[in-house]
């Protein structure tokens, strides 16, 4: 007889269990974009002995596209993957690095071809390939007129970065129409930098979903997430379930949002 990982019925009672959550959440305030670390691909790959960190990235991947299902079946309109950071491409052997950008062109071009959504790249082409590049250009190029859920995919992103390209524009925009640096001064405004963020036009966050038990933003959407819940999963990535993510939106419904009031 097959080894079980479970007790038998457990998953009958974990598929009761979601509709009894997703139910309860019809009638509630659902967030409208939901941005997602999904952290501990590489201790994932680690823990099932596995060749190489590709194994949990592949698996992180997949778990990916699940999530934007799960979204996009309770019409939540925008979903931010954070896939590689700035301080990634600095910081991962060269050889994880060409395993992470094969497997992100992939899935650019997997989403850019499921149901209606669109998809933009949101980040830098510094230290990018040219294949990477051009498939992420590509995804965005082929949606740009989908209007289903919204996915940003956040490659060679760092929000410093960001803020600090965010105030570039702004300057090199004020130049070119002829205005003085000292009236730059008087029109910088929050929303104005907002409008210059890679994400301009979009709603902030209303809800950042971390996995892997960790606490911390590790330079992802510093801007954008200064009023965002945040929920955190001890689940490493790929084990990310869907009661997971239905748990964190019956606790994000349950909370008073104050925006600093």
């Amino acid at each position: 007889m097959p080894k079980r990982d479970a007790p038998l019925g457990r998953g009958l009672l974990y598929g009761l269990y979601q509709n009894r959550i997703r139910r309860w959440l019809g009638s509630q305030p659902l967030p409208r974009h939901i941005a997602m670390i999904l952290d501990g691909n590489r201790r994932w790959a680690k823990q099932r002995l596995l060749e190489t960190a590709a194994h949990g990235h592949r698996a992180g991947a997949a778990k990916f596209r699940e999530f934007l299902i799960w979204c996009d079946d309770l019409d939540i309109d925008v979903a931010t993957l954070y896939l590689l950071s700035t301080d990634n491409l600095t910081g991962r052997h060269s050889e994880e690095l060409d395993g992470l950008f094969e497997i992100i062109a992939d899935l650019a071009e997997e989403l850019s071809q499921f149901r209606d959504w669109r998809v933009q790249h949101v980040g830098q082409t510094d230290g990018l390939p040219d294949a990477l590049v051009k498939s992420l250009a590509d995804a965005q190029e082929r949606t740009k007129d989908n209007t289903g859920l919204h996915v940003n995919l956040a490659v060679g992103y760092g929000g410093r970065r960001e803020i600090a390209d965010a105030m570039r524009s702004i300057v090199r925009t004020h130049e070119s129409e002829g205005g003085a640096l000292e009236t730059l001064a008087e029109i910088l405004t929050p929303e104005l930098i907002g409008d210059h963020l890679y994400t301009g036009g979009q709603p902030d966050p209303d809800l950042v979903i971390r996995t892997s038990g960790e606490q911390r933003l590790s330079d992802f959407m510093l801007w954008q997430s200064a009023h965002s819940e945040f929920y955190f999963v001890e689940a490493l990535g790929p084990d990310l379930r869907e009661v997971d993510f239905l748990r964190a939106l019956r606790d994000y419904a349950r909370r008073h949002r104050r925006f600093g009031s």
